[in-house]
């Protein structure tokens, strides 16, 4: 019988991937060297590579570099991927071109919880919305997976957008109630809520790492069934997949992934709708090269947005959720018109 697959020329495919890959990581150095040198004050790459390898006490620069610009690059580095895995991820299993990680809520929810923290026990720093943040994400999760697999039928990718829909709107009704009521919690909440990577610590970091590799592994272990769960459910089953275990397989790594990101930056959405459009430009269709170039240009489009909004109002700065939705706006729009051009 013969084969189905077309055979690619030995040199061609290799080429082209190890091109894309190098490129994607030189972006990603470009954006990490950017954060490390510039902002409010500028500093030039010799005195930030001597700050990482040879600091001198007491000089200021490099106390810059690295009590503000480390913590604030390695944030935004594991957060951008983050992001922009759960992306793919939602986007995958929903089967739905604009779905991001507050699709099922997750955002609302964590955002809900850390408005509680605020209100009700007067937490007040970032390590301590940490906790609140993951357990409200996981929370929202597992009501709107455990509401979206009523039925007959079982989980599908609409009752799931439908659901996440009404948690996420009924969590913003009662965050805003709570708001309307309550000003010095708006004080404290706005600032979490419009996601930024500044005055966050080290301890977050290392606090949600673990979470964050373990929804990684899950994401790649994860691409085959996506790629399965493409073609439809019948089709899916009929190539051997659990289509229900699978389900839950992306939705315990979205969890990981967005409680982590949300819980260290804030409800930054816009990375995880842009993202992986940006990936299927890039790779195609294979969700497991959709995950891995997502995990290189989240942090990329992250720590971009972070160092613009350093620059354009200095010495002050706009947070980087702000930039990423002022500036990933347009670049989504490019994207999805290009992709109707292709596919006239």
């Amino acid at each position: 019988m013969p084969s189905t697959l077309t055979r690619v020329p030995a040199g061609h495919r290799p080429v082209g991937m190890v091109g894309w890959a190098s490129a994607l990581l030189a972006l990603l150095l470009l954006a990490v060297v950017a954060s490390l040198a510039l902002g409010a004050r500028e500093i030039a790459l010799g005195q930030v590579w001597a700050a990482l390898v040879d600091p001198v006490a007491g000089d200021n620069d490099h106390l810059v570099v690295r009590d503000l610009r480390v913590p604030r690059t390695l944030v935004g580095l594991v957060g951008g991927a983050a992001l922009g895995v759960a992306g793919a991820l939602m986007q995958g299993v929903t089967r739905n071109p604009i779905a991001d990680p507050g699709l099922l809520g997750i955002n609302s929810g964590a955002s809900l919880a850390v408005l509680g923290a605020i209100s009700l026990l007067g937490v007040t720093s970032v390590v301590g919305y940490l906790w609140f943040a993951f357990a409200g994400a996981a929370l929202a999760a597992v009501v709107v997976y455990g509401a979206a697999s009523l039925g007959l039928e079982g989980v599908t990718p609409v009752k799931l957008a439908l659901v996440g829909a009404a948690v996420t709107a009924t969590s913003t009704s009662v965050i805003t109630v709570v708001l309307l009521a309550d000003t010095q919690a708006l004080d404290d909440y706005r600032f979490w809520q419009v996601g930024s990577l500044a005055n966050r610590p080290l301890d977050v970091l290392t606090a949600v790492a673990p979470f964050v590799v373990v929804g990684l592994v899950l994401a790649l272990a994860a691409g085959r069934v996506l790629d399965a769960l493409a073609l439809g459910d019948d089709v899916a089953r009929g190539l051997g997949q659990d289509v229900v275990r699978g389900r839950l397989l992306v939705v315990l790594a979205v969890v990981l992934l967005c409680g982590s990101a949300v819980s260290m930056v804030g409800p930054i959405a816009f990375v995880g709708l842009a993202v992986p459009h940006l990936a299927r430009a890039v790779v195609g269709l294979d969700h497991r090269r959709i995950v891995a170039v997502s995990a290189l240009l989240g942090p990329v489009l992250l720590l971009g947005a972070d160092v613009a909004g350093r620059l354009v109002v200095r010495p002050g700065e706009l947070e980087a959720g702000l930039v990423v939705a002022l500036v990933g706006a347009p670049v989504l729009l490019l994207v999805v018109r290009r992709s109707q051009a292709v596919a006239a």
